[in-house]
């Protein structure tokens, strides 16, 4: 009974002796082993490792990138202006010997160092440099040289920085509003102008228009002034040539517009006597004209001549 127990409590010292002494480091992983707080060796292969039991200690780092956010802070750039700048870092640990011996053995004493690194390199970089840089396709240099200032001065403590970059650039409240005041004076300027000259435009079309308009006008009445002249001088013309060829016809018309426009409203009162020479054409019922007294008789054209 007693040998039995005693094989038991020699297995079990066993057991608990390789289990103490046998350790797995996995492919994400990089081990620092330590013996009473000081570094003894570090493994980097995965696999089945051993080590001393009791007196020996396994460290595991993260051989993965990791990211570390900065908080915002404000910058004040080469052009004097002023910008809120939010960065994020991506390092990975390359010597856990070292990071164990300058920070640690956890990742929050690397996090307050490269807060520090990144905020400095930001400043010292972007100090030099315009806003417009910043916002446009040189930003890819510029967080190249705050990448290779952090990693220089990360070296020291085991990690390599393999990436900085600015996840936002925004201005400060006060200067965003003076800057949306500033493009809106700037947009008001430019759309004031561009009604000026399109007033100016709108001007000049018009005074085309209507010089052209005039010229046509003047054109169109010029001619018509001359066309109807020379209608009326036509007219004038067939009219002298026509009543030319029986004056006495001519005469009988002429008395007839008379008459037409003498008793065209019917209630026309004249005062004059029966052998005044307005009435000579109503003395003859036959249509022959009456002459006056002393003068010869004259008969309408186509009325049948007075035997004598």
């Amino acid at each position: 009974m007693n040998r039995t127990i005693a094989l038991v409590a020699v297995l079990a010292v066993i057991v608990v002796t390789a289990a103490s002494s046998l350790f797995t480091v996995q492919q994400t992983q990089q081990v620092l082993i330590t013996q009473f707080g000081q570094p003894i060796r570090v493994i980097t292969e995965p696999g089945l490792h051993y080590k001393l039991p009791f007196i020996q200690s396994v460290i595991t780092f993260d051989r993965r990138l990791l990211d570390f956010d900065a908080p915002g802070e404000e910058v004040i750039l080469g052009d004097q202006r002023r910008l809120i700048v939010d960065t994020f870092t991506r390092y990975r640990i390359t010597d856990p010997l070292r990071f164990y011996q300058t920070v640690g053995a956890t990742e929050g004493g690397i996090r307050a160092r490269l807060n520090s690194i990144v905020s400095s390199s930001l400043r010292r970089v972007l100090g030099n440099e315009p806003l417009l840089s910043v916002l446009s396709a040189e930003r890819s240099r510029i967080m190249g040289e705050i990448q290779g200032q952090v990693n220089t001065e990360a070296r020291q403590f085991g990690i390599e920085v393999v990436d900085v970059r600015i996840r936002r650039a925004d201005l400060p409240e006060e200067n965003t509003q003076a800057i949306l005041s500033r493009m809106q004076s700037e947009r008001e300027r430019v759309a004031r102008e561009a009604r000026a000259e399109g007033a100016e435009v709108a001007q000049r079309v018009r005074a085309g228009a209507e010089r052209e308009r005039t010229v046509l006008i003047a054109e169109a009445q010029s001619q018509s002034d001359v066309l109807r002249g020379q209608g009326e001088q036509e007219a004038i013309r067939i009219v002298a040539e026509a009543f030319s060829k029986d004056l006495d016809f001519f005469q009988f018309w002429r008395s007839m517009q008379a008459y037409r426009e003498a008793f065209s409203e019917g209630n026309t009162r004249m005062v004059m006597t029966p052998e005044s020479e307005f009435f000579r054409f109503f003395r003859d019922s036959g249509g022959r004209l009456q002459p006056l007294p002393g003068t010869p008789a004259t008969p309408l054209p186509g009325a049948p001549a007075t035997p004598q």
